[in-house]
């Protein structure tokens, strides 16, 4: 295993092709529906590193070099990972593009994040491009499929004339804040290659053998668990990353075998439908030996890990700390929510609103911290542009992740729920606020407020409880044209699954919407008088 400590991803992809020049690195199945390698696609060490060293000559013959910031919208072809590896080769950092983002926020992206240039799929140029129009900064692109032919000249010189260095920003990650904007989060070369370095150290279950895994994520390359924690947890041990454009149910135990998948990635979203499937004889014909996940509903643990033959590891990890939480170890707490235990460089505290510790049992805020001494060693550099809320995050040394738990006697960890204002929809985070601020603009709405309601297979799901604007008429053709005004400007997934007309919200003295106070504990939101259900609306479009 080559250790992570100390190096650039630069040093640490060299040092793997040199001991594992001939093992696959990537790979993906054969599928005919996907737009891209339908026949299916695997690189070794050697041959990829040549691809990564053309496409950083073609970039640093353009003037692209350390310090630049470059957006990238390719999906999850497994090229995403080659252009990343060509620029944090060059110091430059990757900006990835959500693929479901609608105009508005790739222009909000484009300008928050000062990229220099764009790499787009030709597929998607149109959707790029007409983005790009609304913003005031003038962004180069070039077309993944051209990028051979040339990269335009950069406007500017590379801002750090430094060699690359293990601080240098690899990743700038746009996550879901509670004040409307996502946020960057900036991630350095260290700590990108230390959490696949923490990942394949846990132990317990999780056994990583050198040049024997083949991981299939599932999970976007837009996300850092599939872009970075299993993409260098396999890169630093000569294994292969299995790449899957999406989940689907039809198509994911034929890729799993097809590919001998040995580790697979889950969201809790993806076990109730894979358990909703017919039993079949084939059900245990893998070779996987376990699943990363989170958000299993835990009724179903023990019953997914008895029909498939195979655990399922649930944990906890933030873009913000490379240190996972995992609940790895026998005896393991199944059909729990336990996400795992305090270890060596990770600290633990659970603490009430005043950041005071709380008693064994009682649920509190998650706070963490690499220790006393280097409480910030291998996290994020910090939010870009957002110095304050950088520091507010880690006040009194510890970082607030703004997820409660509670702590037992031995230890464990178990996952409560989010304290911040953001609902949890298969894998996405969505900032309620942003969703409120797009509602608010439709001439029909005099207040909104979004809340969180349970969905069966989506883990949450956007609920919006709307007071009409005066003299407005409630019908379902305003609640779609409400619905219509989100889907156009947000992201399909955030657009509002359920809508409610009320006519008013509780309020504090400072007319802030006190969002528990909407509903009593015993009722439930969808099943209200005058709800309209607009999730078979909530389809994702392709451009």
């Amino acid at each position: 295993m080559i250790s992570a400590e100390g190096k650039t991803i630069g040093k640490a992809f060299q040092q793997a092709v040199s001991q594992y020049p001939n093992n696959i690195f990537l790979m993906v199945p054969i599928d005919q529906d996907r737009a891209y390698h339908p026949n299916g696609y695997s690189i070794t060490y050697l041959a990829a590193q040549k691809e990564v060293d053309n496409i950083a000559r073609l970039l640093n013959e353009a003037g692209y070099g350390h310090g630049h910031r470059i957006a990238t919208l390719i999906e999850n072809q497994p090229e995403f990972i080659l252009v990343k590896l060509a620029c944090n080769q060059l110091g430059i950092s990757i900006v990835p593009v959500n693929p479901d983002y609608r105009p508005a926020e790739i222009v909000y992206l484009l300008e928050d994040s000062g990229v220099e240039m764009a790499i787009v799929l030709e597929r998607r140029s149109k959707q790029f491009n007409n983005a790009a129009l609304g913003s005031t900064k003038q962004i180069s692109v070039v077309l993944f499929e051209d990028i051979q032919n040339g990269v335009p000249a950069s406007s500017t010189r590379p801002p750090d004339s430094t060699p690359v260095n293990t601080e240098t920003e690899a990743s700038l990650l746009y996550t879901s804040g509670t004040t409307g904007q996502p946020k960057g989060c900036r991630t350095g070369h260290e700590y990108e290659l230390m959490l696949g370095s923490w990942y394949v150290t846990r132990g317990g279950i999780v056994q990583f053998e050198e040049e024997k895994e083949r991981l299939l994520n599932p999970l976007p390359l837009f996300h850092i668990n599939s872009a970075i924690l299993s993409l260098f947890a396999v890169m630093l041990t000569g294994n292969c990353q299995i790449q899957l454009d999406r989940f689907s149910p039809s198509k994911w135990w034929p890729a799993i075998r097809e590919t001998e998948a040995t580790i697979v990635h889950y969201l809790g979203t993806i076990v109730p439908i894979l358990m909703n499937t017919e039993p079949a004889e084939s059900d245990q014909d893998h070779k996987v030996k376990f699943a990363f996940g989170a958000g299993l509903e835990p009724v179903l643990h023990d019953a997914f890990e008895k029909r498939f033959g195979f655990p399922l590891i649930e944990g906890w990890g933030m873009t913000e700390f490379c240190r996972l939480l995992m609940d790895c170890d026998e005896p393991r707490q199944i059909n729990t929510r336990a996400i795992g235990k305090p270890q060596p460089e990770l600290e633990v505290r659970v603490v009430d609103l005043n950041d005071n510790d709380v008693l064994v049992g009682e649920s509190g805020e998650m706070l963490l911290r690499h220790s006393a001494q280097t409480p910030r060693k291998w996290a994020f550099l910090g939010y870009l542009n957002k110095p304050d809320i950088t520091e507010e995050a880690w006040r009194g040394g510890w970082l607030h992740t703004g997820d409660t738990v509670f702590q037992d006697e031995t230890g464990m960890i178990y996952f409560v729920d989010r304290k911040k204002n953001i609902i949890r929809r298969s894998g996405e985070n969505i900032a309620a606020a942003e969703v409120e601020a797009v509602i608010q603009e439709h001439y029909a709405v005099a207040q909104v407020t979004c809340i969180a309601v349970a969905d069966e297979l989506r883990e949450e799901e956007v609920f919006a409880c709307i007071v009409p604007a005066i003299q407005t008429q409630v019908s379902e053709e305003i609640a779609l044209d409400i619905f219509n005004h989100c889907f156009e400007r947000l992201a399909y997934y955030k657009a509002p699954g359920w809508l409610l007309f009320v006519e008013s919200l509780p309020v504090t003295g400072t007319q802030k919407v006190i969002k528990h106070k909407i509903f009593s504990a015993d009722i439930d939101p969808c099943k209200q008088q005058g709800v309209f259900d607009l999730r078979h609306f909530k389809k994702r479009t392709r451009y």
